[in-house]
């Protein structure tokens, strides 16, 4: 039975050690077809340049950023301090946001004072708050990182108290009749059962923040990618608009990679 057992185990991790290869195969023929037809267009001059410059353009142009910076700023301080922003805002809205979505999903009366006040901040865009966010805290980090924190801290409250509310309500009896406390309850059935929701609005908050990078830095920025965003398209600088767009994904991608990771150390359990 254990031979069994132990066979059925390898072959799954076979498997899925296939699949992995797989997909990565599938991905990089995907990444180099779309370069190919990139080139191709913009060799045969399909599109102007001035709007879509060629792979070989694109990448010299990074040598130089790389090399000179840009207005004169380091390309590394433009990514570290994009970097830093986003996770500032996102670890605390981490550390706040997943309690006040366990209170609201497990405590009625918190769930009635606060959710009214989140659905309705929830809807209204980042950017709206930026006139706000300057005329009551100016110019400085704090607004910026503030942008970042409240609009995934609503989305993290919002995917983990779903996921208290999904617990079945069969595990709440068992445990129940078992005699365990309220706070033995929560901490054995509730919180690992909404686990895998929390972590979905982590994921999403991760995105969210990062995306929000470059509304945080319309916020009167002299450093970071958004800063280089809205720089480069207001004097037509195109190929720096497409590296730091370009920049900014291959770093969301990242950071998603990296939670991925994380998830399934927490999550380890799923599917078994």
């Amino acid at each position: 039975m254990k031979a069994l057992v132990a066979g059925t185990g390898w072959r799954a991790r076979v498997k899925t050690r296939a699949r992995l290869h797989g997909s990565l195969a599938i991905g990089a023929l995907s990444v180099t077809v779309v370069l190919a037809i990139w080139a191709i267009v913009t060799a045969n001059g399909w599109v102007s340049p001035r709007i879509l410059p060629s792979p070989g353009h694109l990448f010299a142009e990074v040598g130089h950023l790389w090399s000179q910076g840009y207005q004169g700023t380091p390309l590394t301080v433009h990514i570290r301090a994009s970097v830093y922003r986003t996770l500032i805002g996102f670890l605390l809205a981490v550390v706040i946001g997943v309690p006040l979505g366990l209170l609201i999903g497990y405590n009625w009366i918190a769930a009635a004072a606060l959710t009214p006040i989140f659905s309705f901040a929830r809807p209204i865009p980042a950017i709206s708050f930026i006139p706000l966010v300057i005329l009551f805290f100016g110019i400085g980090e704090f607004p910026k990182i503030l942008l970042i924190f409240v609009t995934s801290m609503l989305y993290i409250i919002l995917n983990t108290s779903a996921g208290v509310r999904s617990v079945p309500q069969e595990l709440i009896r068992v445990g129940l009749n078992l005699g365990l406390t309220r706070v033995q309850l929560f901490r054995a059935v509730i919180l690992p059962a909404s686990l895998p929701q929390v972590m979905t609005g982590v994921r999403v908050a991760t995105a969210v923040s990062w995306a929000l990078v470059v509304a945080a830095e319309l916020v009167a920025a002299q450093e970071g990618l958004g800063y280089m965003v809205m720089d480069a398209a207001t004097f037509f600088r195109v190929a720096d608009v497409y590296i730091s767009i370009g920049i900014i994904g291959v770093i969301g991608l990242a950071l998603e990679l990296i939670v991925v990771t994380i998830e399934g150390h927490i999550l380890h359990w799923q599917g078994r």
